[in-house]
């Protein structure tokens, strides 16, 4: 039986003389934060937003960029909610240079600067401003970087939708690809393709949230589909986020593959590996990453044909011939190349019609087989060689540790798993401002863990040089 503890006093009503300084463990993350980065440097970011001598004095912009950074550095889900937070833990106030009665900027106050006066540039500059540290520092090592895409579920209902018709997202290297087919087509004696009419883009049957126009829809499995965002991230060997691109969650993996390449190789061009999932391994971005003197390390992807039939692989080409030997040393010859930048190699009808293996070759009337190969076919196949490099198998072994990490902690740790901000350009400041905390956080800790190696380091040296015959 539990016996009720009288107490003689009641100590929440005591007063005392105390420092807020020591209330503060010195070994908190917040403690690290603050000696990793010079947070002055933001009053250069945001100086240009703010007027001269006008009107009353503006909120600080250090407590607004820091009270929006703990939100995310903590996982917390809403400014109301950090405010909250703010007022009763001591280790915040301390973290925004304010005292223990100190009154907290009203959210409002913090969420219209960000959503009004501060542009969408101005997370990308906090985001910039944190991976130059780092990069200062030498914790980045970008020779191999590793990208990848996740979704975050848009604050969207899922039954309020509605279909329209929308113009078909325009490939980047079609006019390349264009000219490599007329070049293709010459090299095999055939006319060029006539350029295409001036036609509008085709247009195709899209479902759109009415809650939120700007995001899109994903499938999850195999039956749940739901709205989405989707981050598009490029990470280095220590989980350091490099870059992003923010797109609706129907937008494929390789079609923002660009615009995230561009970023990150622009940013640092000693990168020579890029490390992906098969969703990338397509002919333009092998293309891409081949030409510009890079490796790209992608996984195998299974033939997508029917069962009991002839895998694309047991299809051999013949580039000293160049035609295509099927599993019955027939002969496919060149026919064309179509618009797709594909070339076609069709067998002889009158070879196959009596071939043993027709059931699992072809199913077409007039018994010809057509086997087709990318005029950029080349650089998948340096993909697949580099895939059996040592180089090859230890980078993509690495994706676990690296891309795949950073997701998982933005999400269990950050809360980017589910988004209450709704437009693609709102929500591509959320996931800036929460990698660049993490970044942060990575940043400080190791910033603590050297620090506290090279106090040890000293330590021992003193004592060594006190006590020499000790060294032995």
């Amino acid at each position: 039986m539990i016996q009720r503890i009288e107490r003689s006093w009641d100590e929440r009503g005591e007063v005392r003389f105390i420092c807020l300084e020591d209330l503060v463990s010195q070994d908190h993350l917040l403690r690290k934060i603050e000696k990793a980065v010079d947070f002055n440097e933001i009053y250069p970011l945001v100086e240009q937003y703010y007027c001269e001598d006008n009107g009353r004095p503006a909120a600080d912009p250090v407590m607004l960029v820091k009270m929006v950074l703990l939100q995310h550095l903590y996982g917390i889900r809403s400014l109301r909610q950090t405010v909250k937070e703010i007022e009763v833990n001591i280790a915040y106030r301390w973290f925004l240079g304010m005292g223990i009665d100190t009154a907290v900027q009203h959210f409002a106050t913090v969420s219209y600067a960000f959503a009004t006066r501060f542009p969408g540039e101005l997370c990308e500059k906090i985001f910039a401003w944190i991976l130059e540290a780092a990069v200062a520092k030498k914790y980045v090592r970008a020779e191999t970087v590793f990208i990848d895409g996740t979704h975050i579920k848009a604050s969207a209902n899922k039954n309020k939708k509605r279909k329209e018709l929308a113009a078909a997202t325009a490939r980047v290297y079609n006019e390349q690809l264009w000219e490599e087919i007329n070049a293709d087509r010459e090299s095999h004696e055939k006319k060029p393709l006539k350029d295409k009419p001036d036609e509008p883009p085709a247009e195709k049957e899209t479902t759109v949230s009415t809650t939120d126009p700007d995001c899109g829809v994903f499938r999850k499995g195999e039956n749940e589909v739901q709205f989405a965002y989707e981050a598009h991230t490029a990470c280095d060997t220590y989980g350091f986020v490099l870059g992003y691109e923010v797109t609706p969650g129907n937008v494929h993996d390789s079609v923002a593959f660009d615009k995230v390449y561009d970023k990150v190789t622009g940013t640092f061009p000693e990168i020579r590996t890029i490390t992906m999932d098969s969703a990338y391994r397509t002919p333009w971005i092998c293309k891409r990453v081949f030409g510009d003197g890079r490796q790209a390390s992608l996984p195998y992807k299974c033939p997508m044909t029917k069962d009991g039939f002839f895998k694309k692989y047991e299809y051999v080409y013949d580039e000293y011939y160049d035609c295509i030997i099927c599993p019955n040393n027939q002969v496919l010859q060149y026919s064309t190349t179509n618009r797709d930048g594909y070339r076609e190699y069709k067998s002889n009808p009158k070879s196959c019609v009596n071939c043993p293996h027709r059931s699992m070759c072809t199913e077409s009337k007039n018994h010809q087989k057509v086997v087709t190969r990318h005029v950029w076919e080349d650089y998948i196949e340096l993909a697949d060689d580099f895939r059996y490099t040592p180089e090859g198998r230890r980078s993509y072994a690495r994706r676990k540790e690296t891309i795949e990490r950073v997701f998982a902690d933005a999400k269990e740790k950050h809360a980017m798993r589910y988004t209450h901000i709704r437009g693609l350009a709102r929500v591509k400041r959320w996931v800036g401002l929460k990698f660049a905390t993490m970044n942060l956080k990575k940043l400080a800790t190791w910033a603590a863990i050297l620090l506290d190696s090279y106090r040890l380091l000293r330590l021992f040296c003193s004592f060594y040089m006190l006590n020499p015959s000790s060294a032995t």
